[in-house]
């Protein structure tokens, strides 16, 4: 009798064990749906993190929004860039209400300093092999260690910032504080065995099979979808970012600052031209604006200014070239200091090389043609008549008549000179519309 009442027991326990294991498998399954038409809209980052990537994410999230995408895959390859501009972006993806997930790639791509933040801020993240993540040490625009009280400051808030981000997304707090506070790098292998990364992807396609394999997160419900089961939408950020983008890169910065310099160089020593000094104007206020945004160096900005001052300088002044010797370096020097630092990528060596001497070689030709031109004798007006020969046609007391250039003018001989009708005489001076003339026969 006991043996049976313990039979009836245990039946009854594993009864109510399987009715629990039937309730939470249908209850996973009701959470876990399969989803057949995942839509995904997909953008791209390259470069530096400037206000116009910031745009560019905000447009990317009310699209999504506005046209009931799903998810949002952003494939990012940045060397970082400003910390304001990163701060933004953190926003928007901690903030979204649809899920932004982070690829890094393609193979070679990184996502170094500002880029560690924005890929811990993503909802999901994955990178392709052969690309890296970390070096998120803050520095000085210039490139160089901060102060030390200064270098605490910063780098505490950051790294306060970075494992906040981590923890609430889980990620491995530890790694990412260390990229902050001692700048280390991992590739895509270690990042996705340290949980630095959620998994590897070659490929966005690959991304959201993978995801689609383990679930994503959409309206608070666990979605699996098939390779089938997605759609893929390119997002399309406008002209208007395009422009930002091409402004804000700082070779296109650099040359339109150049150009600027160049026509106002050119209206300066040819005042009336008006079209280089327009272009010019509207070119340097476009540079600075970009340079306004951009970690520019003032040190750099002045040793350009201060080149082209001493071109202008050298077509007034005798320096027999130190003048223009002295310009030529410093358009070098402030070309190769003008952007600070590893937030933007540096103007190369052959840009500046080839900017520098093209606007000497114009400097110097320009320069040329001013001299030129203010030891020309004047072609036109009473001042261009000194010089020209003629020939006395009438003489009356002091007053004369002369041929010059076949018009007959009223001149008086220099005193002393000797003057009969027909005798050749020279031009040497004019006031008013009388001539005076020495005798030349």
């Amino acid at each position: 009798m006991l043996f049976f009442k313990q039979f009836i027991k245990s039946c009854s326990c594993m009864i109510i064990a399987c009715v629990i294991i039937t309730f939470m498998t249908v209850l996973s399954h009701a959470n876990d749906s399969n989803d057949s038409n995942v839509s995904v809209l997909y953008g791209q980052i390259e470069g530096a993190i400037t206000p116009a990537q910031v745009s560019f994410i905000e447009d990317l999230a009310l699209e999504a929004r506005d046209d009931e995408h799903d998810l949002i895959l952003l494939r990012l390859d940045t060397p970082g860039g400003l910390t304001s501009s990163m701060r933004d972006i953190v926003k928007i993806l901690m903030k979204s209400p649809i899920p932004i997930c982070i690829w890094v790639g393609p193979d070679g791509s990184h996502a170094a300093s500002a880029g560690t933040f924005i890929v811990a801020a993503s909802d999901v993240s994955a990178m392709a092999p052969g690309t890296t993540i970390g070096a998120a040490s803050p520095v000085l625009s210039s490139g160089d260690d901060l102060p030390t009280t200064m270098n605490t400051k910063i780098k505490n808030d950051l790294i306060s910032l970075i494992t906040s981000i981590a923890k609430k997304r889980g990620r491995n707090i530890k790694w990412y504080a260390d990229a902050v506070d001692k700048s280390v790098t991992i590739d895509a292998q270690g990042a996705a065995t340290l949980n630095v990364v959620d998994f590897i992807a070659v490929s966005a396609e690959d991304f959201l099979e993978q995801l689609g394999a383990r679930g994503a997160t959409i309206d608070g419900k666990r979605v699996k979808f098939s390779k089938e089961g997605y759609s893929l939408a390119p997002f399309d950020a406008g002209f208007s970012y395009s422009v930002l983008s091409w402004l804000l890169n700082p070779q296109v910065a650099y040359l339109l600052l150049v150009a600027g310099i160049i026509g106002l160089f050119f209206e300066i020593l040819n005042p009336g031209a008006i079209l280089p000094g327009v272009l010019g104007g509207f070119s340097l206020v476009t540079a600075l604006y970009a340079m306004s945004i951009l970690p520019t160096n003032a040190v750099g900005l002045l040793l350009l200014v201060f080149g082209a001052v001493l071109f202008i300088l050298e077509a007034f002044i005798t320096s027999y070239g130190l003048l223009s010797v002295a310009a030529i370096i410093s358009l070098f020097i402030g070309s190769k200091a003008l952007f600070r630092g590893d937030e933007v990528d540096q103007i190369p060596l052959g840009t500046i090389l080839g900017t520098v001497f093209s606007f000497s070689l114009f400097a110097a030709l320009v320069i040329y043609l001013v001299a030129k031109a203010h030891t020309r004798k004047p072609g036109v007006g009473m001042q261009s008549m000194a010089g020209l020969e003629g020939k006395v046609l009438l003489i009356d007391s002091n007053k004369l008549k002369v041929r010059v250039r076949g018009e007959i003018w009223n001149a008086i001989a220099e005193e002393g000179a000797d003057l009969d009708v027909g005798s050749k005489v020279r031009v040497i001076s004019s006031e008013g519309l009388t001539l005076t003339v020495i005798n030349i026969s």
